[in-house]
């Protein structure tokens, strides 16, 4: 490929509302152009990066014996209701109508058109296993678009989904999917976390994220540097204290805490370590006539340390809590405990409540927490003099770094991370509500067993430079970069011999199938070297006049500090070294 038949479009500046190094890069880099809100058009560069992943995915999903076809984008309305999920999905997904008025949807998954597919197509046992997967458009119309490619509306997405005759096969899909990942990932050259994770709104009950180990992640992913245990924030266990409850050893007194509502101000005031203190959430389920009107509502107050955060996906796992809940409004607190927030505690209530304590809490001695009066607290309280036992313990927060790991074999850490695949087992979610069954040897009808499988296509370039990028462009792991060689002649138009020698490497790497660009578009040095350091192309050899007549052309890494001198008639040999490198 010769630059000057490619489109080559890089910029000085990055926009005003980039945030973060890959909306950035990617925009300067020439790679994405922004089209509206959360909306790119992948430009030729970045196009082919894309196109690198899909092909690297597709290898390893065949290998893998998953079968391709693709789904259509706008998708009938009739499937998703049949799963309940077109009202339950809300504004995220995209709803639409034809001219006759029938509804249609933007698809963000398609897990409704794919079982329609099985119940259609796979009739016996004898057919199963099956996996068919797409690498296809997607829209998920997120309230807030940011990061570029990271957290975009439109994105291109693989998407798998496997049948199975019963759940020990099931898993066995699952299994054979987690592997095949593993080798997509290990092939992107990334440095990546698999970890254990909560299936979420998806649905089923065993499950895997890939991370991309970036500073600037949105997610947070616990691990243990002593051994195999990973898992995210969410489904990271909190283990319970070792050992009984200390004795009581101070008398619960009321003290005056004006304007102090944080545990942390508490603490400060009180001159004691935050951990003593405890922390009210108050926390309300509605129960709803057949209209959806609230007939009413039951408040649940739930006690964490004063140093540690509600985790939000255990708390909705607990029993009255799993069809979902909210955080109580001012009135209902002030009735229920006879003050605002930020005095809250579980002692002297107006009404009943059900009181939920962390693990933590519940092995807790002389701790401090509201007295349900403005301006004050109470200290030395104890479960069983000062209050009845909680009506539930739980593990409701979300681990600290040094926690115990769950594994037990050494203490917890935390690293960020990017998510870019996820592996889920599904069970009968989707083909129960939909009547998706085939025969099975008995000749009975029987529900498939399936599992998802995704990897975020589009999201992965950008997770890439989120782990690998400096001060003057993006850095690219050979596998996934735009172009893997790039050649610089300088003065090419004005020195044959230039021209020459530029041309023929060129024309010998391309030969050997190695992804090349011959620069010729008659650039400035210095221009021309920015722009490759901008675009992050990962090899680059410079040819001169001063260097064919020393008998050497110069080879630099785009990590290497400096160049490396190259006899002339050894730099194909050498590059492919270090391409196998």
């Amino acid at each position: 490929m010769r630059a000057s038949q490619f489109l080559i479009s890089t910029l000085k500046e990055a926009p005003a509302d980039a945030e973060v190094a890959s909306h950035k890069l990617m925009t300067r880099a020439g790679m994405i152009k922004k089209l509206g809100a959360g909306i790119y058009t992948y430009m030729p560069m970045g196009l082919r990066v894309i196109r690198k992943v899909e092909a690297i995915v597709r290898e390893e999903m065949n290998r893998a014996g998953a079968v391709e076809c693709t789904m259509p984008v706008v998708q009938p309305a009739e499937l998703w209701q049949e799963t309940g999920r077109f009202d339950k999905m809300g504004p995220e997904l995209l709803r639409i109508q034809d001219r006759h008025e029938r509804d249609f949807i933007v698809q963000p998954t398609s897990e409704e058109v794919v079982t329609d597919i099985a119940r259609q197509e796979l009739r016996s046992y004898k057919q199963l296993p099956k996996n068919l997967y797409q690498i296809q458009t997607k829209f998920r119309d997120e309230r807030r678009p940011r990061f570029g490619l990271m957290r975009g509306r439109e994105f291109i997405m693989k998407d798998a989904y496997s049948f199975d005759r019963d759940q020990a096969a099931a898993k066995r899909s699952y299994e054979v999917m987690s592997q095949a990942y593993r080798a997509i990932f290990d092939r992107f050259g990334l440095r990546y976390r698999a970890v254990a994770a909560d299936s979420g709104a998806i649905g089923g009950d065993l499950s895997e994220e890939f991370q991309v180990i970036a500073a600037t992640g949105e997610d947070a992913i616990v691990y243990c540097p002593d051994s195999e245990y990973a898992a995210n924030m969410e489904k990271a266990e909190a283990l319970a204290p070792a050992g009984p409850r200390p004795a009581a050893r101070q008398d619960m007194k009321k003290v005056p805490t004006p304007g102090k509502a944080t545990c942390e101000d508490v603490a400060q005031l009180l001159g004691v370590p935050l951990q003593t203190t405890v922390k009210s959430i108050v926390l309300a389920t509605d129960e709803v006539d057949d209209q959806g009107a609230i007939k009413g509502s039951k408040l649940w107050l739930l006690l964490l340390r004063g140093d540690h955060g509600m985790n939000e996906i255990k708390v909705g796992k607990l029993a009255g809590l799993e069809n979902g809940f909210r955080f109580a409004t001012v009135a209902e607190i002030e009735q229920h405990f006879g003050t605002k927030p930020g005095y809250l505690g579980p002692i002297a209530l107006r009404e009943k409540v059900r009181i939920v304590a962390d693990r933590e809490v519940a092995v807790m001695a002389d701790w401090i927490c509201g007295a349900n009066e403005e301006d004050y607290h109470l200290t030395g309280v104890n479960w069983g003099r000062d209050l009845p036992e909680p009506d539930a313990v739980a593990d409701i927060r979300n681990v600290v770094e040094g926690d115990p790991s769950p594994d037990g074999k050494g203490k917890l850490a935390i690293e960020r991370g990017i998510e870019v695949g996820h592996v889920f087992y599904l069970g009968t979610k989707y083909s129960k509500p939909m009547n998706a069954t085939f025969l099975d040897e008995d000749g009975k009808p029987k529900l498939f067993e399936m599992g998802c499988y995704g990897i975020g296509v589009t999201r992965l370039p950008a997770a890439a430079i989120e782990q690998n990028h400096d001060e003057r462009g993006i850095i690219w792991p050979d596998a996934i970069a735009p172009f893997t060689v790039v050649v610089c002649p300088i003065g090419m138009d004005r020195s044959a011999d230039v021209k020459a020698a530029a041309e023929k490497l060129h024309d010998e790497l391309a030969a050997a199938g190695i992804d090349v660009l011959l620069d010729d578009r008659g650039e400035r040095p210095g221009a021309m070297f920015a722009d490759w350091e901008l675009i992050g192309v990962p090899h680059r050899v410079v040819i001169s006049d001063r260097g064919l007549k020393e008998g050497q052309l110069e080879y630099q890494h785009r990590r290497d500090a400096a160049a490396t001198k190259v006899p002339a008639g050894e730099v194909f040999g050498f590059l492919k070294g270090r391409l196998a490198q």
